[in-house]
């Protein structure tokens, strides 16, 4: 036996074990490759073309929002956004630092935007929105240093106004989990109509988004497009509102607290719709900051209130057009009926003061309108009681939305007996009755609902529906949809009774001892009224002047009118918070909204 080829004994042992040690490795090679290439093959091969093939969304074009004449309100512009793909990058940390120079963003904030959303695999995540023109260069210099970092341009919104007409635009952000929840067809990170006809209309506004099909290379640079589906543009929306008479009611207002609405009483469409103070719309589009944020919500003056639908307001002596209609139309009074104004009157033990100091005298139903004597409609009311004044001011559109297409409309309140054993578990009391003739007590109204109210007044009789769209057309212009006067009810008074009112009305202007005299225009019959609704009860004696008083206890001044007196064309309401008395405050306002729009009617633009 050739003793080079004998084994020693004690090797043989750990031969063996070796042995089985290759094949048990080899074996669980071949089997780790089958379960790969035979059980995992589908779902590997779709990382793999994930890896290599991606989808990329093209962001729709939002519609144009215009005003009845084709001028622009809301618009689009292209805006350059970062975005960083998580499964292209290598090292996180070596990244965040590279593009928080580039940014002006902190690592950790990166970093943060990376890994807090909930997003499907190899999709981008958004990390800065509209970057400057400097940054984008940055970016696109050292593109090879930034692994898995790409440039997106998606149209975004624009308000080129401005400020003008934020409440009724109002604006975009990115849509939110529950929304989310409730919208079909909507991604996070997609921008959605939050506020205003932006809100109500984005169905129409949205348009439909597109999609490329891209292959990228290993570094996740794109190598060539396979395939693309274009974007659908949304529709554009024309409103009813008018630039001209928009920008100028606005201009009125100034820095005021306040309203002004203007509609054509024929057809219900809103001509403008001023709410002061105002915001500006584009602050919400690339997402607001929080200190942006904090100002608008902690001013005193809460800018972001649609007063016209959300501020709820005694409406004072304007008002009086309703106590003036049930009387007539229950019988309680006629044109001849006449009530003595001393100046108090007493219910009880209890005196109630009339605006003017030593009373208006002997008083029938025209000159209590157009002097707005306080005294005849307390009699009024009294005789009239609560049901019946409430029952009326319902009919009249008060205590109850509009119904125009903006969210968040408030009712407001009519009260009624029953209504306080109800709600405060008391009766109702004689002294609150008179109060509520004038417009005072527990009553609560919105600015459009008086709007509303004089337009129906001005049209004959006929409640509309207060329009703020025209139509929806497609990018060739064809009309899609189109919106026409809604009646949604009818005065409860008779053609005799109108007539009746309506020639008070124009009294307030145009008689000399009218309290609306303040709104005259050469030229122009103007018929309307005026109203002074007190914040705080006074007690007896002297009405302390305006500026005598805190800002916050001034009376509202309130102006309701429409023009020309015999064929309406234009109807306005206006509100000056704690402006002091409408006759001054609101009335002169009024006036020139309405010569504006006359003015504009003629042809000069």
């Amino acid at each position: 036996m050739d003793i080079r080829r004998r084994e020693p004994e004690e090797f043989r042992p750990r031969h063996k074990y070796f042995f089985f040690t290759v094949v048990a490795i080899f074996f669980i090679i071949f089997v780790r490759l089958w379960y790969l290439q035979v059980i995992k093959e589908h779902e590997l091969q779709l990382l793999s073309e994930n890896n290599r093939i991606r989808l990329r969304k093209i962001p729709a074009v939002r519609g144009i929002i215009m005003d009845r004449s084709g001028r622009v309100l809301a618009d689009n512009r292209p805006s350059f956004n970062v975005m960083v793909m998580p499964e292209d990058v290598e090292d996180l940390k070596v990244l965040t630092k590279r593009l928080s120079q580039f940014l002006h963003l902190t690592p950790a904030d990166i970093e943060r935007s990376i890994k807090k959303r909930d997003r499907p695999p190899f999709q981008p995540v958004k990390i800065k929105k509209d970057i400057s023109w400097r940054e984008l260069s940055l970016l696109k210099t050292y593109r090879l240093d930034l692994p898995g970092v790409e440039i997106s341009i998606e149209p975004i919104r624009t308000y080129p106004r401005g400020n003008m007409a934020a409440h009724i635009l109002g604006y975009v952000g990115e849509i939110d989990k529950e929304e989310l929840k409730s919208r079909r067809g909507y991604h996070m990170g997609d921008c959605v109509g939050k506020y205003g006809v932006e809100s109500t209309w984005e169905k129409y506004l949205r348009g439909i988004d597109g999609g490329r099909q891209i292959e990228v290379d290993a570094a996740g640079k794109v190598v060539r497009i396979l395939k693309e589906v274009p974007p659908v543009p949304g529709h554009n929306l024309y409103l009813t509102i008018d630039h001209n008479l928009q920008t100028y009611g606005e201009k009125l207002l100034g820095k005021k607290a306040g309203v002004i609405i203007a509609m054509d009483p024929t057809s219900g469409e809103v001509l403008a719709f001023c709410s002061s103070p105002s915001f500006r719309p584009a602050l919400f589009v690339q997402g607001i900051s929080a200190t942006e944020w904090e100002k608008l919500v902690s001013h005193p003056l809460h800018p972001l209130q649609n007063r016209g639908i959300q501020g709820l307001y005694p409406p004072g002596s304007v008002f009086k057009i309703v106590t003036a209609a049930a009387g007539l139309e229950e019988g309680v009074i006629n044109s001849r009926s006449t009530f003595y104004c001393s100046g108090v009157y007493y219910l009880g033990k209890r005196g109630y003061q009339c605006w003017r100091e030593g009373g208006h005298g002997a008083v029938r139903l025209h000159r209590g309108l157009v002097e707005s004597c306080d005294i005849f409609f307390y009699q009024l009311g009294e005789r009239l009681g609560v049901d019946k004044l409430a029952r009326y001011a319902k009919d009249f559109g008060l205590g109850r939305p509009t119904g125009i297409d903006l969210k968040g409309e408030k009712g407001g309140l009519i009260p009624t007996a029953a209504w306080k054993r109800k709600k405060l578990g008391e009766p109702w009391y004689a002294g609150e009755t008179i109060s509520m003739a004038i417009g005072q007590s527990y009553t609560l109204v919105t600015p459009l609902q008086l709007l509303n109210l004089i337009s129906s007044i001005a049209n004959g009789g006929i409640l509309l529906k207060p329009l703020i769209a025209k139509h929806v057309e497609d990018v060739d212009k064809e009309v899609l949809v189109e919106y026409q006067p809604q009646e949604i009810g009818r005065l409860p008074i008779s053609k005799k009774t109108l007539d009746r009112i309506k020639d008070a009305l124009l009294g307030v202007t145009q008689d000399d001892h009218g309290t609306g005299r303040a709104a005259r225009l050469a030229g122009v019959g103007i018929a309307g009224k005026t109203g002074t609704a007190q914040v705080v009860r006074l007690r007896m004696g002297r009405r302390p002047r305006p500026e005598e008083m805190p800002y916050e206890w001034r009376d509202h001044a309130w102006f309701m009118a429409y023009a020309p007196a015999h064929t309406p064309k234009i109807a306005v309401v206006v509100l000056v918070e704690h402006g002091g008395h409408g006759g001054s405050a609101a009335a002169p306002l009024a006036r020139e909204m309405i010569r504006r729009y006359l003015y504009l009617k003629r042809g000069n633009k």
